[in-house]
């Protein structure tokens, strides 16, 4: 295959033999219990170093509680693959966590151009769709995946892409490299205790970065008995032997939303959307709402109240294709 052009961006390298060695060793396949509090599936399962994804975002059904306890953990220079990243790399950057970021589309803030400047942060340019497709390729086995789109711009040349001679038709095509995080953190409806889990409504890549991944730590809204998923097994989104980790996390995805569950509480995202983007203090917003209590659960108890907590439930209105 002929390379036309290339990004002069590092990428994180495809290692298709090796992935597929990590998950025939490591991955346990038993139906035994992967349940544990938050801060135990974070320190078991999330590296210094690791290259790390997320899904949904920030916004809409994002693990928002582990990534709060990751940044509680003070884990160390992550590369990070973030799609439709509003907020989440602003604070894990705050926290001095990252060291790369693969970005489709982020919300800049002056802490985030400092450390770019500074040297401290490297980023690289993909788009949402390229990021998600990246992913699709890691969870077929392909090492790379043509698309189209991503040519002929700017992001292409700090990215890791090629223009390439399609072999079948001859025109120049784009293939992006097929990514294996370490780690993905995904928040869904529903799970057992195994690693089963489901996600009503809106999607994007949850089934493909748990399957792409060799670590996957799932929250969520609720853990249900095997027998329910057994009832209905067409709605699980995420099979049990892609899991490492389930964490029950009611509101895991506060100050966001989960669709037919919460609704997003629009009052603190501003604040930490100001938090980021300079118009507030991003440490005291950390101290507040992570450092200065234990887990998720203390946050939302001392922190936001049931009072709110509640309104957040009654605003979530439509019900029909978001629960079982």
């Amino acid at each position: 295959m002929k390379i036309l052009d290339e990004g002069k961006a590092e990428y994180f390298p495809v290692d298709l033999d090796g992935f597929r060695r990590w998950i025939r060793d490591h991955k346990n396949r038993t139906m035994e219990s992967k349940l544990m509090t938050e801060r135990e599936a974070i320190g078991r399962f999330v590296d210094d170093g690791d290259y790390l994804v997320y899904d949904c975002e920030y916004i809409h059904r994002g693990p928002a509680a582990l990534e709060r306890e990751l940044i509680r953990q003070k884990k160390k220079d992550l590369w990070i693959g973030g799609k439709f990243t509003y907020v989440d790399i602003g604070l894990m950057i705050a926290a001095a966590c990252i060291s790369k970021i693969d970005v489709g589309f982020f919300g800049a803030g002056p802490g985030i151009t400092k450390a770019m400047l500074d040297g401290d942060v490297q980023m690289f340019e993909y788009s949402n769709v390229v990021m998600t497709m990246r992913l699709s390729a890691g969870a077929m086995g392909i090492p790379f995946i043509p698309v189209r789109s991503f040519g002929g711009t700017s992001g292409f040349e700090h990215s890791g892409a090629k223009l390439v001679e399609d072999p079948f038709t001859g025109s120049p095509t784009v293939v992006a490299p097929a990514l294996n995080p370490d780690v993905a953190l995904i928040h869904v409806h529903q799970a057992d205790i195994y690693g089963n889990a489901r996600v009503f409504g809106t999607g994007i890549s949850h089934r493909d970065a748990a399957l792409a991944s060799r670590k996957v730590v799932i929250s969520a809204e609720e853990i249900v008995d095997t027998e329910e998923i057994r009832r209905d097994p067409g709605r699980t989104s995420i099979p049990f032997y892609a899991v490492d980790a389930v964490v029950e996390a009611p509101f895991g995805a506060y100050p966001g939303e989960v669709q037919g569950q919460y609704a997003v509480d629009g009052e603190h995202v501003g604040e930490v959307f100001g938090a980021v983007r300079g118009a507030g203090d991003i440490d005291a917003y950390l101290e507040r709402y992570i450092y200065s209590v234990a887990d998720n659960q203390e946050m939302l108890e001392k922190r936001v109240g049931v009072a709110k907590l509640l309104e957040l439930r009654r605003r979530a209105k439509i019900k029909d294709g978001y629960r079982a």
